[in-house]
């Protein structure tokens, strides 16, 4: 299913039609771990094991190929699981990566403790500095990775300037897009290699799996991704490929409403006495506002600020609320706080990427807004 379609039409139709053998309108989950081949060497299908490729897995990564506008998508067990096989694919020992300073948590200990172990040299920049970004890039440089929106500082890069300094450079940029999704933002198309996702998170959208995905356009790339996807091995299920699907058919209309509701927690959240500053993408005065309006056609449903009285205060709003679920994760549809500094983030304290103890970051979800507003109120007064 092409492009010529729209968006929300490819969600629920892209590599999702009619089961051949029964009809079935939904695809069904094939919990099988092998598959009966036609003579020795003669593959059905395509299939011999479900490592290598599962039909359920297959209509997922058609679908997430098609929704971010690229050729190829490769599913994961967990968004951690792409970004693995992605390095290891493209990088090697002595080789270097740029790296957001204020990249997920996860992500900068994977680089730090991980894979800098095996020889792999990073350096943590702004990207909206492209001076910066410019100053770091080495020779051994093969990676610029990029979050845009960041987390939890929701920081903003330029994916199409950026894509251009690294192909100078003779680089790929990755663009982590979770945070925007592919509805609302499409790095492929603004020149970036390859798009990331913790399918846990928005495209899922229901708190009920954890996955990754990679979708690249060029097929000598989808063909080494391809290669180290299977030979890592750290794919998903059937039934959690099927649960990614699943979630990926609404998350247009899901999207719509994270970002409405959000919208309206700013208009809380800016000039209440109990709050310093807010971090949104969305308000004018914010340093990304110009790119992020250039390149997103809207600003997501992720929300952080910080709380006038440091951390103690900081925790005591996190501890306060009742419809905002305490919890790691985001992206579901049930809103969700939490405190980086003690939470997601803890791994990165004592590094350039520590985050401050007086930071909360919110999850929107798509309840009633009203309510929402109410709580996050009164845990604020």
């Amino acid at each position: 299913m092409g492009s010529r379609h729209g968006f929300e039409t490819r969600a629920i139709h892209a590599g999702q039609g009619p089961d051949a053998a029964t009809g079935a309108v939904v695809v069904p989950i094939y919990q099988t771990s092998t598959y009966k081949q036609d003579g020795v060497g003669g593959l059905r299908g395509g299939y011999e094991y479900s490592r290598s490729a599962n039909p359920t897995r297959t209509a997922l990564e058609q679908c997430l190929a098609a929704l971010e506008g690229g050729r190829h998508g490769l599913a994961f067990a967990s968004g951690l699981a792409a970004e693995t096989a992605l390095i290891q694919a493209v990088c090697g020992p002595g080789d270097h990566v740029v790296i957001p300073n204020d990249a997920y948590g996860g992500t900068f200990r994977l680089f730090a403790r991980v894979l800098e172990r095996w020889g792999l040299n990073f350096t943590p920049v702004w990207l909206g500095d492209l001076d910066q970004v410019r100053a770091a890039i080495r020779p051994q440089t093969r990676l610029v990775w990029c979050e845009t929106p960041t987390n939890p500082l929701l920081g903003i890069a330029d994916i199409a300037a950026l894509a251009g300094l690294a192909h100078e450079h003779d680089a790929l940029l990755a663009v982590d897009n979770t945070f925007a999704t592919p509805y609302l933002q499409q790095p492929l198309a603004l020149g970036a290699d390859v798009v990331v996702h913790s399918t846990t998170k928005y495209v899922g959208g229901h708190s009920d799996v954890v996955g990754g995905a990679l979708v690249v356009s060029d097929q000598a790339l989808a063909e080494v991704l391809t290669f180290h996807q299977n030979a890592l091995g750290g794919v998903p299920g059937p039934f959690d490929s099927w649960l990614v699907l699943r979630g990926a058919k609404t998350l247009g209309v899901r999207m719509d409403r994270h970002c409405a509701n959000a919208e309206r927690i700013v208009d809380l959240l800016v000039g209440h006495p109990g709050v310093d500053l807010v971090l949104y993408p969305g308000l004018p005065d914010s340093p990304g506002y110009e790119v992020a309006t250039k390149q997103m056609s809207g600003y997501g449903g992720m929300v952080s600020f910080t709380v006038r009285g440091g951390e103690p205060a900081a925790l005591r709003v996190c501890e306060r609320t009742e419809l905002f679920t305490l919890g790691e994760s985001l992206g579901g549809v049930e809103s969700l706080i939490e405190h980086p500094g003690r939470m997601t983030h803890a791994s990165a304290a004592g590094s350039p990427l520590e985050v401050s103890g007086d930071l909360v970051r919110l999850s929107v979800g798509i309840e009633t807004v009203d309510d929402l507003v109410e709580d996050l109120r009164q845990a604020l007064d």
